[in-house]
């Protein structure tokens, strides 16, 4: 499956339904760069009327390891992933829309090649913030991802 927009969106329709249900959705995924969006609604707040914490997590995972599923499928290798550690922090209320993005393709490459190359199991954080419409920062998350090549 080629990395695209569209073909996450359906992955998360039928794979990933809490994803698709809480309306994130990835906008776009070039250059090393992903950017995932999810917008304030009924369906994803907590009783505070901000969006729930897990739903930010959900969004901050998926633009982290949608750019080791790009390099994993480029490279047309079989690689397992794992996200063995999450660390976050939050400091604004997430209402509206919120844009998750992470600039770190260039760390996924090189984390899959060690995996490639050593055949043992490779691990690195990646990191990705959460903004609201008026720029502000509404959260931080970062994930330690484990890539192993599968024989």
């Amino acid at each position: 499956m080629k990395i695209t927009p569209r073909s996450v969106k359906w992955f998360s329709l039928f794979k990933l339904p809490l994803v698709f249900i809480s309306g994130i959705r990835l906008r776009s995924i070039q250059d090393g760069v992903s950017i995932v969006d999810v917008r304030h609604k009924w369906i994803n707040q907590n009783p505070f009327r901000s969006m729930f914490w897990a739903v930010q997590g959900m969004a901050a995972e998926l633009a982290t390891g949608v750019l080791l599923l790009d390099v994993i499928q480029k490279k047309k290798v079989n690689i397992s992933m794992l996200l063995t550690q999450t660390e976050a922090s939050f400091s604004k209320k997430a209402t509206g829309k919120i844009a998750f993005r992470c600039e770190q393709g260039s760390q996924a490459k090189l984390l899959v090649e060690q995996a490639i190359e050593s055949g043992q199991g490779e691990g690195a954080w990646l990191e990705c913030s959460g903004v609201d419409a008026s720029g502000q920062q509404v959260c931080h998350f970062r994930f330690f991802w484990s890539v192993k090549q599968k024989n």
